[in-house]
C-alpha cells in the first residue's frame, strides 16, 4: 500500500484517481508521496520514506528543490493544467486594459442616489473612460509555452496581429502554434512593433525585471502591458513612472505589490490565473497520475529537479538516481552482471548533476544485491520494482 501525505487541500477529483492500492490523507507520517499546492515545505523534514512530490500547479518555489535532490527525492509539477484559466484571465485583461471598464465601474458607483438623473450623468461622463477596439492591433507573446501558445491563438482568434517570441520554442509547442502567428527573432522586435504586450515565462535569472526602464523606453508610446507569469518578471518602480507619465497606457498583473495597488491604469488581480474549478482539478488529476506512475513503473514527467525519463514497463525494473558523472552507466551494468542479472532495455538521460536510469532486467534478482548499490559514492537511490 502507497502511503500520500496531502499538504493541502487537494482536488477529490483528482484523488478519485488513485487505485486501491493507495491510501492518503493529511496525517500521514511516513509516506512514500506528497501532494502539495501552496503549503511551504522548506522548513519540513523530508521523511526517509518520501520518495516523490507532487506540486498541484507549475510553481515550485515552496519545495527544498536542493535538498529533494540530494535525498533523491523527484518532485513534480504540473504545466499546462491551468493553461486555459490563465489565457482567459489574460484576455480579459486585454479587454480591461483597454477600454476603461474597471475605472468605469468604480464611477457609476458615486452616482448612487441620484434617482433619475443617472441616465443623463452617465451618458455625460461616459466619454472619460473611451479606450481603443484590440480587434487590428498588434500583440507581442513573450514565452510560447502551453499558455503562450493559448494567449497567441486566441488573440489571433479576436482579430489581432499577434508576434511570438521564444528562443526555447519546443517542436510539440510549435504544432499548436497558428501559422499565422509572427515569429519575432528578439525581444527589440516585440517591444517595438506591438501594442500589447503580455509575458509567459519563468522567473530565473535572466528573466527577472526583464521589463525595466530600458525594455520600456523601447516600446511604443501608449503600449499596455500584461504580466500573468510572475511578478518579479517586471521592475515595479519603472512600470509605475512610465504609466504615470504616460509612456505606458496600461498595466494589468495577477501579483499585487505596494507600489502597484491604487496607482491609476494599473490593474491589479489577486493571483486569480489558476483560480478555476477546472483548473485546480486538471493540477490534481496531473499531478496524482505523475504520482502513480512515477511509484508504480518508474517513470518521470514532468520532473523540475530530474530529467524525464519514461518507456513501456517489461518486467522487473531497477530504477537508479544518481549523478551526473562519467562511467556510471558501465559501473551499474557490471554489478549487475555479476549476479547473472540482465539488462534487456534501458534508458538513462541527465539534468545538470544528476541523472536517472532505468533498466528493465530478467535473471534471479535479489533485492538486496541490488540495494548495494547505494553503498556507491555516486548512486543516490535505487529501487526495485517486481512484476
Amino acid at each position: 500500500m502507497y502511503q500520500v501525505n496531502c499538504l493541502n487541500k487537494i482536488s477529490p477529483v483528482g484523488l478519485a484517481r488513485f487505485s486501491d492500492q493507495y491510501a492518503y490523507g493529511s496525517d500521514i507520517s511516513e509516506p512514500q508521496a506528497i501532494l502539495v499546492r501552496s503549503a511551504s515545505m522548506h522548513e519540513m523534514e523530508l521523511p526517509k520514506s518520501l520518495l516523490a512530490i507532487a506540486r498541484a500547479g507549475a510553481g515550485v518555489n515552496n519545495i527544498p528543490l536542493d535538498k529533494c535532490s540530494e535525498q533523491g527525492i523527484v518532485v513534480f509539477n504540473t504545466p499546462g493544467a491551468n493553461a486555459n484559466a490563465v489565457k482567459e484571465l489574460v484576455i480579459a485583461a486585454l479587454l480591461l486594459t483597454s477600454r476603461k471598464i474597471v475605472a468605469g465601474m468604480e464611477w457609476v458607483k458615486t452616482l448612487q442616489g441620484k434617482g433619475d438623473e443617472i441616465g443623463k450623468l452617465v451618458e455625460k461622463g461616459k466619454s472619460a473612460f473611451v479606450g481603443p477596439e484590440i480587434k487590428g492591433k498588434t500583440l507581442g507573446v513573450i514565452g510560447l509555452g502551453a499558455i503562450g501558445i493559448l494567449v497567441a491563438n486566441a488573440a489571433k482568434s479576436l482579430g489581432m496581429e499577434v508576434y511570438g517570441y521564444d528562443p526555447y520554442l519546443s517542436v510539440d509547442a510549435a504544432w499548436g502554434l497558428s501559422r499565422s502567428i509572427k515569429h519575432a527573432l528578439s525581444l527589440d522586435e516585440i517591444y517595438v512593433n506591438c501594442d500589447y504586450i503580455t509575458i509567459h515565462v519563468p522567473s530565473t535569472p535572466d528573466t527577472k525585471k526583464m521589463i525595466n526602464q530600458d525594455s520600456i523606453g523601447k516600446m511604443k508610446d501608449g503600449v499596455r502591458i500584461l504580466n500573468f507569469a510572475r511578478g518579479d518578471l517586471v521592475d515595479s518602480a519603472a512600470v509605475v513612472a512610465a504609466v504615470k507619465d504616460g509612456k505606458v497606457a496600461g498595466y494589468a498583473t495577477d501579483f499585487p505589490s505596494e507600489e502597484l495597488i491604487g496607482v491609476e491604469n494599473i490593474l491589479t488581480i489577486p493571483h486569480l490565473g489558476a483560480s478555476t474549478p477546472e483548473s485546480e482539478d486538471n493540477c490534481a488529476c496531473m499531478a496524482v497520475d505523475e504520482l502513480m506512475d512515477y511509484l508504480e513503473n518508474g517513470n518521470i514527467k514532468n520532473s523540475v529537479n530530474m530529467p524525464s525519463v519514461s518507456m513501456p514497463r517489461q518486467g522487473t525494473r531497477i530504477c537508479i538516481l544518481h549523478r551526473n558523472i562519467p562511467n556510471t552507466i558501465s559501473l551499474l551494468s557490471g554489478e549487475l552482471a555479476k549476479h547473472g542479472i540482465n539488462i534487456e532495455n534501458m534508458q538513462s538521460k541527465s539534468k545538470k548533476d544528476y541523472a536517472y536510469t532505468i533498466l528493465d532486467v530478467t535473471g534471479a534478482v535479489d533485492e538486496k544485491e541490488v540495494q548495494k548499490l547505494e553503498e556507491h559514492n555516486d548512486i543516490i537511490k535505487v529501487r526495485l520494482l517486481l512484476n
